[in-house]
C-alpha cells in the first residue's frame, strides 16, 4: 500500500490546484513545499492575481464577484472576450509559438476552472484599479482582462490553503524534492530533504509535478536564456530553481516550448535581486509605461511605449531593458500624466522614484545624460499626431519618431517631471516539460509517463517571447485541476 494516492511537488496556484481537485476526486493528497510555511506560495503569492479567461458578457460572473467590488457595475463596461479572441492573442502575442493543443484546453476551460474555484472558496473582485479607466463617464476595462482574487496573490494563496486542508489535504513545508522514484509504473515515490539534511522517502499511485521553472537561479537563466540574465531582479520566489524540472528530464520527460524566452518586467532598480519583496510583491513592478516614455542612461527611447495595451506588451518589455547600458531604464512622466499612473506601483514605498521642475534637473537626478534626454523630448513633443487622448482605447494619438509611440502620446512639458528607475523583473520561465491535454507528461516518443503529471510554469508551450496578461494563474488553475483529477483516476485504477 502507497503513503498516498497523490502526492503533489509545489506549493503555488498550481499545486494547490492539483491538490484539491485530486481530493475531489477522492485521492488522499500529499502537498509537498520547498519553502518554509512563512515563505510558501510559489510566484502565485507574488501576484496580482489576475486571471484571463473567455467570456461573452461580465454578468456571467456577477454572482462570483464580491458585493464591494459591484457597486460600480451599471457605470462599467467590459468588452466581451470570447474564446475567439483569447486563442487570437495567445498566438499573436507568441508569434504563432503557442501549442496548439494546450491553447485550446486552456482558453474552453478557462471560465468554468474560475466558476469551480469560486467554489472551493476563491473569492473574485473586478480589478479597476489595475485593468479600468473612466472614459466618458463611465468605467472602461481594457485588453481582455477584468477578473482578479480578492487580496491578490496573498489573498489566493491563503485562500487555497484552507481549501485544501478543509479537503483533507496533507501539506508539508521545508520539504525540498531531490529525487523522484519511477521504477516500479504502480508506485510512484519522492524523496525529499527538510531543513536538517534528514532525507524522507513517501510514496503515491501518482505524482502531480507543479514546482515552476528556473528563474531563480542566475545560472540557468545565463545557460538558457544568454548572457546578461544572471543579472535580473527576480521578482516573485527564491525556490523556483530548477530541480525538479531537471528531476523531470532526467526520467525521461520530453522538453517543450521556448527555453530561450521568459516573462520579464519593468521593476523597481531598487529592489532585492535575488528575491522579491513579501510585503509589497507586485506593488515593485512599474506598469504604467504606456502613458509615458521610458529611455536609457542615454537618454535615447528604445521601445514603443504604446505599441499595444499593456496587458500585451509588459511580460516581453524586461528583456529590452535589460539589454541597455548597465541593464537601467526610466519612466518618466509630467504633471499631465502622474495622476493617471496605478497608485498602487508608484504610490507604494519604497520607490525608486526623483521629482524636478526641468528635464535637466530630472536627469541628473537620475543619472540620465541630460542632452540626450533633451534631444529625445524635444523630437517627441514636436512629433505627436493631434487627436483626441484616451486611455481607455487604442486612440491611434502616435508619436511619429524611432521608434514610434504607436498611442497615447502625450507631450512630456508640464511640470514637475517625474522619473523612475527600473530593470529587468523576471517572473517565470516559458520552458518546461511536455504534458498533454490531461496534463499527462510525455516521453520524447510522445508517450504518457504513467502516473506522472505537470502544471503551471514547470510544463511548457503555452508561451513564447511574450505572454497575455493573467494568462498565467489561469493556466496553472486549468491544467492543475486536469493533473490532479487524471492523477487520482491513475492512482485508484493502479491500486
Amino acid at each position: 500500500m502507497t503513503d498516498f494516492d497523490v502526492i503533489v511537488v509545489g506549493g503555488g496556484n498550481a499545486g494547490f490546484c492539483a491538490a484539491e481537485s485530486a481530493a475531489e476526486h477522492g485521492a488522499r493528497v500529499l502537498l509537498l513545499e520547498k519553502a518554509p510555511e512563512a515563505e510558501a506560495g510559489g510566484n502565485s503569492y507574488y501576484t496580482a492575481g489576475a486571471f484571463r479567461v473567455a467570456f461573452e458578457s461580465v454578468a456571467e460572473f456577477r454572482d462570483l464577484l464580491d458585493p464591494d467590488t459591484t457597486d460600480r457595475l451599471d457605470r462599467t463596461v467590459v468588452p466581451a472576450y470570447p474564446a475567439s479572441a483569447f486563442e487570437a492573442d495567445m498566438r499573436r502575442v507568441t508569434d504563432d509559438r503557442c501549442d496548439p493543443v494546450l491553447t485550446r484546453v486552456l482558453v474552453s476551460r478557462s471560465a468554468d476552472t474560475v466558476r469551480w474555484l469560486a467554489g472551493n472558496g476563491i473569492r473574485w473582485r473586478l480589478m479597476y484599479e489595475r485593468q479600468a479607466y473612466e472614459s466618458n463617464g463611465s468605467w472602461v476595462f481594457f485588453g481582455g482582462l477584468f477578473l482578479g482574487t480578492v487580496d491578490g496573490g496573498k489573498g489566493l494563496i491563503a485562500q487555497h490553503t484552507r481549501a485544501a486542508r478543509d479537503a483533507g489535504v496533507r501539506i508539508r513545508y521545508g520539504a525540498e524534492v531531490v529525487g523522484l522514484e519511477l521504477a516500479d509504473p504502480a508506485v510512484r515515490g519522492v524523496r525529499y530533504r527538510t531543513a536538517d539534511g534528514t532525507e524522507h522517502v513517501v510514496t503515491a499511485g501518482a505524482l502531480v509535478l507543479t514546482a515552476g521553472g528556473f528563474e531563480a537561479d542566475p545560472d540557468r537563466r545565463e545557460r538558457y536564456l544568454g548572457p546578461g540574465w544572471g543579472q535580473a531582479y527576480v521578482r516573485g520566489c527564491a525556490t523556483n530553481t530548477g530541480e525538479v524540472l531537471d528531476l523531470a528530464l532526467a526520467a525521461g520527460a520530453a522538453r517543450h516550448g521556448d527555453w530561450s524566452s521568459c516573462h520579464s518586467v519593468a521593476w523597481d532598480a531598487g529592489a532585492d535581486r535575488a528575491a522579491g519583496n513579501r510585503e509589497l510583491t507586485n506593488q515593485l513592478t512599474r506598469q504604467s509605461y504606456p502613458i509615458g516614455i521610458v529611455v536609457n542612461e542615454n537618454g535615447q527611447r528604445f521601445l514603443d511605449e504604446g505599441a499595444d495595451f499593456r496587458n500585451y506588451t509588459y511580460a516581453k518589455y524586461g528583456r529590452e531593458i535589460l539589454r541597455q547600458p548597465n541593464g537601467r531604464a526610466f519612466q518618466l512622466f509630467d504633471a499631465k500624466t502622474r495622476p493617471l499612473l496605478r497608485t498602487e506601483e508608484y504610490d507604494s514605498r519604497p520607490i525608486s522614484e526623483a521629482v524636478a521642475d526641468s528635464l535637466p534637473e530630472l536627469a541628473a537626478k537620475l543619472g540620465i545624460d541630460p542632452d540626450g534626454l533633451v534631444r529625445t523630448v524635444t523630437e517627441f513633443n514636436g512629433s505627436i499626431v493631434d487627436v483626441p487622448f484616451d486611455p481607455a482605447v487604442k486612440d491611434g494619438r502616435a508619436a511619429r519618431v524611432d521608434p514610434p509611440k504607436s498611442n497615447w502620446a502625450q507631450a512630456l512639458d508640464t511640470p514637475p517631471y517625474y522619473g523612475y528607475a527600473v530593470g529587468c523583473g523576471i517572473t517565470f520561465t516559458f520552458g518546461g516539460v511536455r504534458i498533454d491535454e490531461s496534463a499527462a507528461v510525455l516521453d520524447e516518443s510522445g508517450t504518457r509517463i504513467a502516473g506522472l503529471y505537470a502544471a503551471g510554469e514547470l510544463a511548457g508551450g503555452l508561451f513564447s517571447g511574450n505572454y497575455p496578461g493573467g494568462t498565467g494563474l489561469t493556466a496553472g488553475a486549468v491544467f492543475g485541476r486536469l493533473a490532479g483529477e487524471h492523477a487520482a483516476r491513475h492512482a485508484r485504477a493502479s491500486a
